[in-house]
């Protein structure tokens, strides 16, 4: 290696971490909504359709007409907190060249955005050789 930034590599990393950071405030986003019970400027988690009757059960909201309950939206948000910060610890293995199966990692969990996840894993996959070795 003659010291220059490998780009793939550089790009792979950047975008594991930047996929992290957003599945992190997502997923706290989440636990926060549930915990809270509404939306952070106010907005109830379960508003009033019409034909929907949500008095029977407190606890459940709908979005859409999915019932979600708050126990399912805060493993949901954990599972998303956990996933960031195996992304953001991938890609920084990344920038640095240091362990290819944590970058690898790292990509692999930046996968729920569809697009930058497939992204990532490509560029790393692609620059396995520019880890350094032993």
């Amino acid at each position: 290696m003659n010291g220059d930034r490998g780009g793939l590599l550089s790009a792979g990393g950047v975008l594991s971490m930047i996929v992290g950071v957003f599945e992190v405030i997502g997923g706290a986003m989440l636990i926060a909504v549930t915990t809270l019970g509404c939306w952070p400027l106010g907005f109830s988690l379960c508003p009033s359709l019409p034909g929907l009757d949500v008095a029977s059960n407190p606890n459940t909201g709908f979005v859409g007409l999915c019932a979600v309950t708050p126990l399912n939206m805060t493993i949901v948000g954990a599972v998303f907190v956990v996933l960031g910060m195996i992304a953001i610890a991938g890609g920084l293995s990344a920038v640095r060249r240091r362990s290819f199966s944590l970058a690898l990692a790292g990509a692999v969990c930046t996968l729920p955005s569809i697009v930058f996840g497939i992204l990532a894993l490509i560029f790393v996959s692609l620059a396995r050789e520019e880890f350094e070795t032993g």
